[in-house]
């Protein structure tokens, strides 16, 4: 779970064969090495290219170039699960020597299509309490990456609102309810909003309109606040969700 071990494991520290010096390559006729990699943004976003950008870069850095000895090849989804499952199953069937991804939107259907094939993921929220690793000090399995928070976080954050505005009793909770982090931020939020006097109203991210027309209701009513939660909608839907949240004069946390 640590940097240093995921730089080894995108070096080679997968697949043993992966393991040879820089100066062993020419000797082993540059074989072709496969990277699968599954991003939950769009493929013409800012957000979208500056990780490919990150990602090529680094692997450069350790000395695979996209072309020369390894193929990268990409795929997504843009929040959408089917094409998420449809995409992990068509990375798996090319066999690659390990599948990069980010986020809980695309771990879990790449463990549903495959047990073997090494997988690496970063800002997947909670891996231990979505069943994807056994724990952070042991992943286990063929699942290890990277976490920025566990779900109990969601608590703090409804917290943390109310220490901004101690009025607010009522909280739109922005999720996308197909998720694993959606379902886990909002039960550990859930769990703490009779302690704050708080009524909770769950939004889903993943229809802009409704989403829309959710948040213009809802500030129909005084006293009310906002929480989001991470997701590849909520990525997708920013400009939109900050510009709700400033037209409604909700106070947030982000």
């Amino acid at each position: 779970m640590q940097r240093r071990a995921f730089i080894t494991l995108l070096g080679g520290a997968v697949a043993p064969a992966m393991l040879w010096p820089r100066t062993a390559h020419a000797q082993q006729g540059e074989r072709m090495r496969r990277i699968g990699v599954l991003f939950g943004s769009t493929i013409d976003s800012p957000d979208g290219q500056a990780r490919v950008a990150a990602f090529v870069q680094g692997l450069q850095q350790l000395g695979w170039t996209d072309g020369r000895n390894v193929k990268i090849d990409y795929r997504w989804p843009a929040g959408d699960v089917d094409k998420a499952r449809k995409y992990a199953a068509e990375l798996v069937a090319l066999a690659p020597d390990v599948i990069f991804t980010s986020g809980s939107a695309g771990v879990g259907p790449l463990r549903s299509a495959t047990r073997t094939v090494p997988i690496v993921f970063v800002a997947t929220p909670d891996p231990v309490g979505a069943g994807f690793v056994d724990s952070l000090a042991r992943p286990g399995g063929n699942t290890t990456g990277f976490t920025p928070w566990e779900y109990g976080i969601g608590a703090k954050w409804l917290e943390l609102l109310k220490q901004i505005v101690p009025s607010v009793t009522r909280v739109a909770v922005l999720r996308d309810p197909a998720i694993t982090a959606g379902i886990g931020l909002w039960g550990a939020i859930q769990s703490v909003s009779p302690s704050f006097g708080v009524e909770l109203r769950p939004v889903d991210v993943r229809d802009a309109n409704e989403m829309e027309r959710a948040l213009a209701a809802f500030a129909g009513s005084p006293n009310g606040g906002l929480i989001l939660t991470g997701s590849a909608w909520a990525i997708i839907h920013r400009d939109l969700i900050i510009a709700l949240a400033a037209r409604h004069r909700l106070p947030a946390v982000y």
